[in-house]
């Protein structure tokens, strides 16, 4: 019957969102899960075939008993098996009716009958459980073995626009959790359900089938515990989505503050933050609390009712007993119980139906992947090849959009020409489309309009395969695979001998320092090349494009990551390897193109000029602006190496600039490999933490200390709660000992005073689960909002540069404070109480059953092992495998990791059906662990449920011996026998709490490291020097920097500049020469590696954090605001004090804002929205000087601060920042002339350091590069 059921049901599922999850079973697999069914459903039989059984033995226990009394009477004795009255005849007694039968009941033999009987089903329980397990988990093994390979094998035929929209974190969660979650639903849990409903139906059978009469009174009741389920339900998912919402908002300011650190630390608003985010969290425990109140409300009355409900069964059922004597005792306990079973197996049944619902919606993920034909399908074997290539290539009227894009043209009908045999270079500023047009050319993207043709054939009429093994590409950051040198090598062409790859090893120049290394080619290069320099690198991804000959070479940017050393090694292999060749080379660096045949210059999507080096100089066009501001860069810096090499050449004369450049290689290959494979790793395991060291329960609980009350009254109401199950079987057995009374009275008044008892029980444990339940989430709550509190504290802390670390997002921080804060409680709070409930429950059964038979309890104890073991068991079941799983599936993960995150490098290559069969040949150890676990599972989950079974045998079977010889009333063995099992169970669920409590300490450890972590500039520390008449005299002297997060790029190379007290330094320079990084060293947020920057004369390493960025207002390009008020945005600029309307105003008419304010309906009170959406972007500029005005500072930075803003617009700040400026230390970065011209010093910046400096007028008369980017009226990036 259930097996139709759920069937049905999952047709039904399948109809609703195609994800019918056996589409990919085969007929074995089919027959499997029908074998399994049918398992089950015997299985789910036993418990109630179980119940007759123990009808039957009560029976007997009280059939004796009722003897023994009756021979008690000195007046009667046993004649003939009936007992008969001495002083009376035969014929007396049989007029008195004294037929009751006597010496016929061997107790001990009908015991081992009973013992044989539950021995016998616990034997086929054990059977039925293992075939039941193994069959469903082994079918699901093999299916999902199918899912993974198809959708892998699909994943890599996508084209790579669809790896655009779909992120490889996604997918990589795809692979591994979706596909276990669908694991889950179709695995064990559909067995599991299959035995619990079956269980469901055969107890109610049974208790129609031997009372319908007690079933029907007891079913009644069942409504009221059924509404109290679902208020609960309610009730609490209302309050967990106020919590979540409260939670919500707080993690919500929690992530503007994290996103736009840089501000609040400019502005000095940690404090101020830590109390915004803080009043949020006060919400969030509000309801946290109310929901642990009502939780206890419903799980109390839950018990009040269960009570009332034991007393109503019992008092009904023995008036059926004793009064009308329609029912025995024993049909008594197999209706009460099988009516208890069946419901409780219902509500176990449920969590099976959780796992198919999230099984469900993961596979209607996976299945539209399968299904889904890629656009552009890379293995298909359609489409022409041509006998002959000569390699010209031509766009004709391309227009495209990236799809992950669509609003943003990428290309605009452009028209371009590359003739075979000649190097065609692309220049142009970012983001203009030189390396679209070359992926266009390799076909991972189709054009939107217009075509792309190869010798005059459109490329989507060439087989995919042909057209990317004709064309080798040597990008900006080469992806080598984790392999030896050879075999990346080899992916260029997997049939090429090993004489080839040492050939195109050598016309890469890459031969020598191969064979220098001690393993030569089969030198590992590690995880991403990661062993590797980036010059090694690159010229190892030469060697890989050359074996495969190439007819067109495809260079994006293939030497700008490397330093001058590296790059000539590798520009002189590739002049080498361009002969005879078509070759497109993109680069930013000039030199690297002056010799191509031919160069066209790219802008907004277009080819606007093309020409040699020399026609497009005197053209003055893109070419001549870019080549101008990088000749006069690499001038300056040649200079200074020689200055710098200078010095050293004293004592090493032939060391020379070769060492320089040797150092800095060296270093840059350093740290460049740390800081990379750090990043793959932490691309391959996203959620990799650091490994910490659990923390210790005693610092958990220090944080917990000041709700001590409410962890004391919790503790109480929880021990009383744990008392409760024991009382209950000392109830039960004394109620089966009313039945063999002979008083009839004395009968009815113990069963009255018995069933009143489990009233009162109920009203106890309703006050107590409450005052349990709230009393810990109190404790908890509390404990919750004081450790995000300190938590954000801390992060507000650190420095700049630790934010910069990609383990320290924005997004990881706030995902950190919202679950570690939580999963601590874990340790403490309610825990405590679990702990307390089961240990209580253990200890006052132990108490019981020793109290009243000690031989009895200790053959049960030698079972209790075994039990807690059942139980520990079967709460690890419904956690899953999902670790051990995970782990197995680790090589697999990290091949489909490696293939999807260097997805476009494989697709270059057409390798991708190398890495499905790669992936597939790694599939095989979890598909072979999968079926082995079937088995284990099988035999665990098995020997689980008939543990039981084996108890009850040995215990009754003692019992009945005791009974007879040591005269033990009956109704203990049922005393202790039902105290001890209750106990067992609690054992098993008490060591399933463990898996909480040690994620809580690990989360409390991590958040432990987090506090107690030194930040390398304190913001809340009070040292550091102060002083009152803080002037503003700046001085750079000699700086060295690198940004921590990227070590080998040196931002800053020897910066010296000074500026006066009032005066006004302007910075000008290409993007990237460290103008922006100056003024972050001024703030304080990074101190520099090397050189000093000095303030009114003090080291500015040595000046208290807080002071010094209290002196200095900034407005940047893109002004960070918060999601309030325009006042409350303004008042932001001074954190030290409280501002009243009137600065406020002052501060906006001086930024030329009231007036504008005023014309808003709110006027100061219009909410800015989030980051100042609701804002033009001149609004926006003029609210951050207004903010940087009321600081009243003595140093002003403005860092771009007009250049986003349209002409209007940009004249009315402009006219604010210059009165602004009156009087103040001025700093200013612009990349338009006219907003610098009149300051005291303009600084012409290159690669890290001043190539000139002067006035406005200085500087065109020097005429140099200033004059240059004045002359030719082009901007200055």
């Amino acid at each position: 019957m259930p097996g139709s059921v759920k069937l049905r049901s999952m047709r039904k599922f399948g109809q609703e969102n195609d994800a019918y999850e056996f589409r990919f079973a085969s007929c074995r697999e089919i027959w499997m899960m029908i074998g399994g069914s049918a398992c089950a459903m015997l299985h789910g039989s036993a418990q109630p075939l179980m119940l007759i059984v123990f009808g039957l033995l009560t029976d007997t226990f009280i059939e004796y008993d009722i003897e023994l009394n009756e021979l008690q009477d000195p007046a009667k004795h046993c004649l003939n098996n009936t007992i008969q009255w001495r002083n009376l005849t035969a014929e007396e007694n049989m007029k008195l009716n004294m037929t009751k039968p006597c010496g016929i009941l061997d107790i001990e033999y009908e015991m081992t009958n009973f013992a044989y009987y539950y021995v016998a089903i616990g034997t086929t329980v054990f059977i039925l459980g293992y075939l039941q397990i193994s069959l469903w988990v082994t079918s699901a093994a093999r299916q999902i073995q199918v899912i993974r390979r198809l959708y892998f094998s699909k994943v890599m035929r996508m084209e790579i626009g669809w790896f655009d929209v779909n992120s490889v974190g996604e997918l990589n969660t795809r692979m591994s959790d979706d596909i276990n979650k669908l694991n889950d639903a179709m695995a064990d849990q559909v067995g599991i359900f299959i035995q619990r409903f079956t269980t469901f139906i055969c107890g109610f059978f049974v208790g129609f089938m031997k009372g319908w009469k007690l079933t029907l009174v007891i079913i009644s009741v069942s409504p009221l515990i059924g509404v109290g389920a679902a208020l609960m339900a309610l009730f609490v998912s209302k309050l967990t989505g106020r919590e979540l919402q409260a939670y919500a908002k707080a993690g919500a300011v929690a992530d503007e503050v994290l996103s736009s650190f840089r501000t609040v630390a400019a502005f000095g608003g940690e404090k101020k933050e830590v109390q915004r985010y803080d009043h949020n969290l006060i919400s969030a425990q509000r309801w946290g609390i109310r929901k642990g109140l009502i939780m206890g409300f419903f799980t109390g009355y839950m018990w009040l009712i269960i009570f009332l409900c034991y007393a109503l069964a019992f008092w009904y059922g023995s008036s059926l007993v004793v009064d009308t004597l329609e029912y025995s005792a024993g049909t008594l306990l197999q209706v009460f119980f099988g009516v208890l079973i069946a419901a409780l197996n219902l509500g176990q049944a449920s969590p099976c139906l959780e796992a198919f619902a999230a099984g469900r919606g993961a596979a209607a993920n996976i299945f539209e992947t399968i299904k889904r034909e890629p656009k552009i399908d890379c293995l298909s074997e359609a489409g022409y090849k041509l006998d002959r290539v000569k390699g010209d290539i031509e766009f004709h009227n391309v227009t495209f959009h990236y799809p992950s894009r669509p609003e943003v043209k990428i290309l605009d009908e452009l028209n371009l020409q590359v003739k075979s045999g000649e190097t065609t270079a692309f220049v142009g500023p970012s983001g203009t489309g030189k390396s679209t047009a070359v992926q266009l050319i390799q076909r991972f993207y189709d054009p939107k309009e217009g075509m792309v043709t190869l010798d005059g054939h459109d490329v989507r009429g060439l087989n995919i395969q042909w057209l990317r093994s004709l064309i080798g590409v040597v990008e900006q950051e080469p992806v080598l695979f984790a392999t030896t040198i050879a075999e990346n090598i080899r992916y260029g062409r997997p049939d090429v001998s090993h004489d080839d790859v040492v050939k195109a090893a050598r016309e890469a120049n890459a031969y020598n320092f191969i064979m220098d290394l001690p393993q030569k080619f089969d030198t590992l290069v590690g995880e991403g090349g990661g062993q590797m320099s980036g010059g090694q690198k690159q010229r190892i991804a030469i060697a890989r494009a050359l074996v495969r000959n190439p007819r067109i070479l495809l260079l994006d940017m293939a030497t700008s990551a490397l330093d001058n050393e590296s790059e000539a090694v590798v520009q002189e292999a590739l002049d080498k390897v361009r002969k005879g060749r078509t070759t497109i080379s993109i680069a930013h660096r000039l030199s690297t193109i002056k010799n191509a045949d031919v160069i066209v210059g790219f802008e907004h999507g277009r080819a606007v000029e093309r020409g040699k080096h020399e026609e497009l100089m005197e053209r003055k066009g893109i070419y001549y602006t870019l080549v101008t501001l990088q000749s006069q860069g690499d001038k300056a810096l040649n200079k200074k190496v020689q200055e710098n090499n200078h010095e050293e050449s004293k004592s090493l004369s032939q060391a020379g600039s070769y060492r320089a450049s040797f150092r800095y290689s060296n270093n840059a290959y350093l740290t460049n490999t740390d800081y990379r494979q750090q990043y793959l790793s932490c691309m391959f395991v996203e959620d990799e933490e650091e490994e910490v060291e659990p923390a210790p329960l005693a610092r958990i609980l220090k944080y917990n200390t000041p709700e001590w009350p409410y962890m004391v009254f919790g503790s109480i109401g929880a021990a009383v709660n744990g008392g409760v199950n024991p009382v209950y079987s000392l109830l039960f057995s004394q109620i089966l000992a009313t039945f063999s009374m002979p008083d009839p009275v004395a009968q009815r008044r113990e069963i009255n005073g018995i069933c009143l008892f489990f009233v009162l029980v109920g009203g106890i444990s309703f006050f107590t689960q409450m005052l349990q339940a709230y009393s810990f989430s109190m404790s908890g709550e509390l404990l919750t909002r004081r450790l995000r509190r300190l938590g954000f504290h801390a992060m507000l802390g650190q420095e700049v540069g630790w934010f910069d670390d990609h383990r320290n997002s924005p997004g990881a921080l706030t995902t950190r404070l919202a679950t570690d804060a939580s999963q601590v409680q874990g340790a403490t709070g309610s825990q405590i109480g679990m702990i307390v409930n089961s240990l209580t429950n253990i200890g006052v059964a132990i108490i019981i059953s020793f109290y009243f038979s000690w031989k009895l309890s200790l053959v049960i104890i030698c079972f209790l092992p075994f039990l807690a073991l059942s139980g520990g068991f079967q709460a690890k079941m419904l956690t899953g495998f999902a670790k051990q799983d995970k782990q197995a599936m680790e090589a697999a993960g990290q091949i489909s990791g490696e293939a999807l995150n260097n997805i476009r490098t494989i697709a270059g290559l057409g390798k991708e059906r190398h890495f499905v069969e790669m992936y597939e040949a790694q599939l095989d150890a979890p598909y072979h662990a999968a079926l082995k676990k079937a088995n284990v599972y099988g035999v665990c989950y098995g020997f689980a449920q008939c543990v039981i079974f084996m108890t009850n045998s040995a215990s009754y079977r003692f019992g009945g011996y005791l009974v007879h010889h040591e005269g033990l009333h009956f109704s203990l063995v049922f005393r202790v026998i039902s105290a001890i099992v209750t106990s067992g169970t609690a054992l098993g669920k008490a060591s399933s709490y463990t898996p909480d409590y040690a994620k809580a300490k690990i989360a409390a450890a991590r958040f432990f490291q987090l506090l107690d972590r030194v930040p390398k500039i304190s913001v809340y520390s009070d040292q550091g020097d102060k002083w009152d008449d803080f002037k503003g005299e700046i001085e750079f002297k000699d700086c060295k920097f690198t940004y921590p997060s990227r070590p080998d790029i040196q931002v800053l190379n020897g910066l010296t500049v000074s500026v006066k007290p009032g005066q006004t330094l302007a910075f000008v320079g290409s993007s990237g020469c460290g103008k922006s990084t100056s003024v972050q060293l001024l703030e304080r947020f990074y101190d520099p590696d090397f050189g000093r920057v000095l303030i009114d004369g003090h080291n500015s390493s040595c000046i208290n954090v807080p002071f010094l960025r209290s002196k200095i207002g900034i407005v940047s390009q893109e002004p960070v605001l918060f999601d309030c008020s325009i006042a409350e945005n303004i008042r932001y600029g001074n954190n030290q004090k409280e501002l009243s309307m009137n600065d406020v105003i002052s501060a906006a008419k001086k930024a030329q804002l009231h007036d504008f304010v005023m014309s808003l309906p709110e006027k100061y009170d219009t909410n800015v929205g989030s980051q100042g959406s609701q804002l033009s972007r001149g609004q926006k500029q003029r609210i951050a000087i207004a903010r940087a005005i009321i600081r009243d500072p003595k140093i002003l930075l403005l860092d771009e601060a007009t250049s986003a803003l349209d002409t209007e617009s940009e004249k009315t700040v402009q006219a604010a920042l210059d009165r602004a400026r009156e009087g103040r230390t001025c700093i200013v970065i612009a990349h338009r002339l006219s907003t610098i011209q009149n300051s005291n010093i303009i600084a012409v910046m290159s690669r890290g350091h001043v190539i000139e400096k002067g006035t406005h007028d200085q500087l065109m008369a020097l005429q140099g590069a200033y004059y240059k980017l004045v002359t030719t009226g082009a901007p200055l990036s």
